[in-house]
């Protein structure tokens, strides 16, 4: 069985998922798995849908080197963002077999959060592009790891109302004259 780099606090309620040696780009793949992290899987899977049609963005926050600003990416408070549509598709993938998983295992597939997801780079794998004057120069792909754990949330209950015990009111000067009779017990050290 493969390690995963985190094991889930409860393994009975989790589902895991994972990809290796993927064809699809480390940088544009982490940036969009990073705007997923923490969703319910039903909006996480309508969000990457979404980046397909372009009606939303991802917001690229560290590999944004050259990267454009867009007006979708306010959503998230950035500037910079775009629509890794491969990206998201192989995401989309990963979902629906991790979701496979959560139903073998029995679990609730709308309750679903992505507790943990986590990309790596593989090894690169090389080609070659042809250049002025006879050179060769390398023409390198980067291909990632991807794994994430899926977690089934408890749903919120809601604490029963209890009527709030009032504050015992005091007047002010009860209060003072029984902060008085605290301070004269000791003698005065003027005299």
């Amino acid at each position: 069985m493969v390690r995963y780099s985190l094991d889930p606090e409860n393994p009975t309620k989790s589902c895991k998922s994972r990809g290796s040696n993927l064809r699809v780009h480390f940088k544009n793949t982490r940036e969009t798995a990073q705007a997923i992290k923490g969703m319910h899987i039903r909006k996480a899977t309508k969000y990457l849908k979404d980046v397909t049609l372009k009606k939303q963005c991802v917001p690229f926050r560290r590999y944004n080197g050259g990267v454009g600003r867009c007006a979708q990416a306010k959503q998230w408070g950035w500037t910079q963002g775009r629509w890794p549509r491969k990206s998201a598709e192989f995401l989309l993938h990963m979902l629906k077999n991790a979701e496979s998983n959560a139903e073998l295992k029995g679990l609730d597939v709308d309750s679903l959060v992505i507790e943990h997801i986590q990309v790596n780079k593989a090894p690169k794998m090389r080609r070659r592009t042809y250049r002025a004057h006879g050179r060769i120069n390398p023409y390198m792909s980067s291909p990632c790891h991807i794994e994430m754990i899926l977690t089934e949330k408890e749903q919120i209950v809601p604490k029963p109302e209890e009527e709030v015990a009032q504050k015992k009111k005091v007047e002010h000067h009860t209060l003072k004259s029984s902060l008085m009779e605290f301070v004269l017990p000791f003698p005065s050290p003027c005299v």
